[in-house]
Formats: C-alpha cells, sequence, structure tokens
C-alpha cells in the first residue's frame, strides 16, 4: 500500500460542518442526512460476487442514466450469470460476443469487456486475501489515493471517479470528489484545481481528509458528505 505523504495545513473542519448544519436546519437535521457509519466487518464479509456486481453498475452508470441501468439491473444480473467470478472468467469467446446483442443489457462492448476483464481481477485478489471484501476492509481509509490507484492499473475501466463511486456504493469508507466537496477544499483554502484528477491534487485532498479525521474522529464519508453540504446549490450530496 502507498503512503500519503503530502501534509495538510491547518484547516479546521469546524467552521464547515456549522455551516453545514446552519444550511441544513441544525445540528441534529444534519446528523439525519449522513448515512451509517462504514461497517468494515460486513464489508469484509461480502460475497465476490456482489463486489464485481457493483463494479459493474458504476463502470455502466459512469457517462450514462443511472436510473436506466437501475431499472434494467436484475437483466443484467441474470445476462452476467449472477456476476461469479469463477463462472464468468471460464466463459468462451462466444459468450461475450453474444452479450453485444443482448437487449436485457446497455450494449456497450467496451464495458461489457470490463466485466470479464474485471471477473479476473476480483478473482486475483480473492486468492491473494482471501476475498475482495476482506482486502477492501484491510485498507485503511487514511491510503484511498493507494487503493484508487491500485484500482485503476489491475482493474479495468475503474479509474477516476468510477473507482471513487465503487468504494462508495460498496461501503468502504472514504470521500468522494464531486464538484461540491471540491468546492468546500478550495473554498477552505486547499489549493488544488476545480476538477481533482491529478495525483497531485488527490494527495493534498487525501491529506485533508486524514488530517480532519484526525481533528474530529468521523469517518470519511461524513467528512465528505458534510463538506458537500456546506457549499453549493442547498442539496444533499456526496
Amino acid at each position: 500500500m502507498a503512503k500519503t505523504t503530502t501534509a495538510a495545513r491547518a484547516i479546521p473542519f469546524k467552521p464547515i460542518r456549522a455551516r453545514a448544519e446552519q444550511r441544513k436546519g441544525g445540528a441534529k437535521a444534519l446528523e439525519k442526512l449522513l448515512p451509517e457509519k462504514p461497517d468494515m466487518k460486513a464489508l469484509a464479509k461480502m460475497a465476490d460476487d456482489r463486489i464485481l456486481a457493483q463494479m459493474t453498475q458504476r463502470v455502466f452508470s459512469a457517462g450514462f442514466a443511472w436510473s436506466v441501468i437501475e431499472n434494467k439491473w436484475p437483466e443484467f444480473e441474470k445476462a452476467f450469470l449472477g456476476f461469479n467470478p469463477a463462472r464468468l472468467i471460464f466463459q468462451p469467446d462466444d459468450f461475450w460476443h453474444g452479450l453485444l446483442s443482448d437487449t436485457r443489457i446497455v450494449r456497450n462492448g467496451a464495458k461489457i469487456a470490463s466485466v470479464r476483464e474485471n471477473a479476473a481481477f476480483v478473482q486475483e485478489i480473492a486468492k491473494e486475501h482471501g476475498s475482495f471484501g476482506r482486502f477492501l476492509a484491510q485498507w485503511p481509509s487514511s491510503d484511498q489515493i493507494g487503493l484508487l490507484d491500485l484500482l485503476s492499473k489491475r482493474g479495468s475501466r475503474l479509474g477516476g471517479n468510477t473507482g471513487q463511486m465503487f468504494l462508495r456504493f460498496i461501503g468502504w469508507d472514504g470521500f468522494v470528489t464531486s464538484p461540491d466537496v471540491v468546492a468546500c477544499l478550495r473554498d477552505a483554502g486547499l489549493d488544488v484545481a476545480s476538477e481533482v484528477k491529478s495525483k497531485g491534487d488527490l494527495a493534498k485532498a487525501q491529506a485533508q481528509f486524514n488530517a480532519w479525521a484526525a481533528e474530529t474522529g468521523l469517518p470519511y464519508v461524513h467528512l465528505s458528505r458534510i463538506c458537500a453540504m456546506s457549499i453549493g446549490e442547498n442539496r444533499l450530496a456526496q
């Protein structure tokens, strides 16, 4: 696991939380908008087929209407054999070619191919660590950028925002560099671009969230949500 060494300057989280509370109707109202704390024990027990299913849903949702993917998801499950990695990696080329004309799913060749590649990726990690969920549960939130780098290099189409959303939906404790979160970081004085994509900017964001986690004791997903709700349009955000 890579280590994040970029130091964060002293940007306190208290005024950010106070602003979010004011915008959302008070401390109790804000608390109700936060998700449950991530359960690493539950994540460690998650079956590999559910991991691959969530990877696939995030990949197909990228650049596409999420509602369309969600509505078709039961058929995705059938078309991809319940996302069982062991079954999928042994399917012949004809199986994958047939999916290109399968109306049950969104017929995007590159994304269909990513399922095959990610099935192998999940299998490899599971052999190394017992299960993919166990691997994720053991990876520290203080090195999210290291995990994102691994997903990007060893997985298929899991880079950028797709990797972050996969981790969020799977229940791993991390932050998301959504427009509102980035606006919050910039408003607080962090020197990052308006779109956090470079390794340098990701390292700065990681260091800042690490500092806030040490300051508050809050999980990263809560820090991220509160940060987002403290700025921009007054809506529930990441």
